[in-house]
């Protein structure tokens, strides 16, 4: 408990940066992808009004939900466009400017969809949530990043999850703001789809007060005593030379410090296994279920008998069990590393999905069923949030070196955007076909991830990139001889042990 304190007050700092990249980062992405659904009734009723005052003729069914779908399905055209040019935009202009860049998009995003009821402009929300779309597509890429690149190696997992720990804040802060009694109202829902500008404002104002990720400095910039300085800053005063000997190692291994490309990275066979396993992550977390289970919790509490006043309640409370899952899995992953989450949480999630499968069948059978399927839903959110929510992003920062990760997160990112747009089009045709029984192909995707975790992914815990790069090597290069890699720094890097 006395080191856990002293951390907090050595590295209060850093933590501090943490909050304010949080909630400019991936607590608006939480925020934005819920808030939608609270104003779902009210937007398609604003355009009605509006089609009907400009033209004097009802808006056809069908055009209303073109129209609606387009609101929700630019978001993800957004993140898409948005994620294509965070590669460039990291690399070029490090992560501190395109946050703070990201900032002036979001509170333009904001402007416009609070004033489009005032100018009776639907096609203002339309261009918000575009703008909000490809804001997200920069902040989940840089916010991720820039956290793994600011942590000390003790602290790493814990710092990593974070990111996932403000997803879930937003969603929860999304569904709190649109109850009814709060911002969720006719008179209040442009106040509350504007609610995102605030966060970008206060991580505006705050983060120029903040250093740039050290590693960048160092191998993008060539900034020595700009690279110390900031891990001073951020560390406190301490012994850090051995994590500072760890970045010139990986510099040492750079041909001229220089970013690969996505296409340079695909070709690169010296990163085969680590694409693969990124892939393999991402993929899954889209394929997992998590979104069907949202889609089924409405349809189980109206099964249960709750009004719908009372199910947006249970609603908030899953969302709330998926926050504090998600800061217990900030607090264990240092101790029982990620691979075993990973693992871990696929298997006992597809179990979950066979036991939810069963309840759902036999809903109508038993009264108390309803409330069986509940729980499982409740602790399969749980177990989400705990083991592989939080694993994957961690895991996703530690497997590549500064070099490579920009257009590896590239990759990631067009996969996880181009999965929510694909599910969120298919998903309910396959519910129509299917029923309930479409768990049983997320739970035949989470077994065998599950494997393939288990028998490819070396543990970063604990480790150095250079120490994780050497056991993807082995994969890498199974029958060649691996490649060499300096073990030294020169004497043109030296620095004194304490900073």
């Amino acid at each position: 408990m006395a080191g856990f304190l002293s951390d907090l007050v050595q590295y209060r700092r850093l933590l501090l940066m943490l909050v304010v990249l949080g909630i400019g980062g991936t607590h608006l992405s939480g925020f934005q992808m819920s808030v939608i659904n609270y104003t779902s009734p009210y937007i398609q009723k604003f355009i009605n009004e509006t089609w009907l005052e400009r033209y004097g003729s009802v808006l056809p069914q069908e055009t209303l939900m073109l129209l609606w779908s387009l609101i929700v399905s630019v978001y993800c055209m957004g993140g898409m466009i948005g994620c294509l040019c965070s590669g460039y935009l990291t690399a070029a202009f490090g992560k501190k400017k395109s946050l703070l860049l990201n900032d002036v998009v979001l509170i333009t995003a904001a402007l416009l969809t609070a004033s489009s009821r005032r100018a009776k402009a639907f096609e203002m929300i339309l261009a918000g949530r575009f703008l909000e779309g490809i804001a997200a597509g920069i902040h989940m890429n840089a916010h991720v990043q820039y956290a793994g690149e600011i942590s000390p190696k003790k602290l790493r997992g814990f710092i990593n999850v974070t990111s996932t720990v403000f997803l879930a804040l937003g969603k929860t802060v999304a569904r709190i703001l649109g109850l009814r009694e709060l911002l969720g109202s006719q008179a209040l829902w442009p106040l509350l789809m504007a609610s995102c500008g605030l966060p970008a404002l206060v991580q505006l104002l705050t983060l120029p007060f903040f250093p740039e990720s050290p590693p960048y400095l160092l191998m993008q910039k060539g900034d020595t005593e700009g690279c110390k300085k900031a891990i001073r800053q951020l560390w406190g005063e301490g012994q850090h030379q051995a994590e500072i000997d760890d970045i010139m190692k990986e510099k040492a291994t750079m041909e001229n410090t220089k970013i690969l490309s996505v296409l340079e990275l695909v070709k690169e066979p010296a990163f085969r296994w680590q694409l693969y396993m990124i892939v393999t992550l991402t993929t899954t977390i889209q394929l997992s279920g998590i979104n069907a289970i949202y889609f089924y919790t409405f349809e189980v509490l109206q099964a249960a008998g709750f009004d719908e006043k009372m199910a947006s309640y249970m609603t908030l409370s899953i969302g709330l069990s998926e926050l504090l899952a998600a800061v217990v899995c900030s607090s264990i992953i240092e101790r029982l590393g990620r691979k075993v989450l990973l693992r871990g949480g696929y298997w006992i999630m597809g179990s979950l999905l066979a036991a939810i499968t069963v309840t759902l069948s036999l809903q109508d059978w038993y009264f108390w069923m309803p409330y069986c399927s509940l729980a499982l839903i409740i602790l399969f959110t749980v177990v989400f949030a705990v083991g592989p929510g939080g694993a994957t992003v961690s895991t996703r920062v530690e497997i590549f070196k500064l070099s490579c990760r920009p257009p590896a997160f590239v990759i990631s990112s067009v996969l996880t955007w181009l999965g929510v747009f694909v599910i969120g089009t298919t998903f309910p045709f396959l519910v129509e076909r299917l029923k309930h029984f479409c768990f049983l192909i997320f739970m035949v995707v989470l077994f065998t991830s599950g494997m393939i975790i288990h028998l490819f992914l070396p543990e970063t815990k604990g480790k150095s990139i250079m120490e994780i790069t050497e056991e993807f090597n082995k994969l890498n290069f199974k029958n060649k001889k691996i490649p060499a890699t300096p073990n030294h720094v020169t004497e043109d890097y030296t620095f004194c042990t304490r900073l």
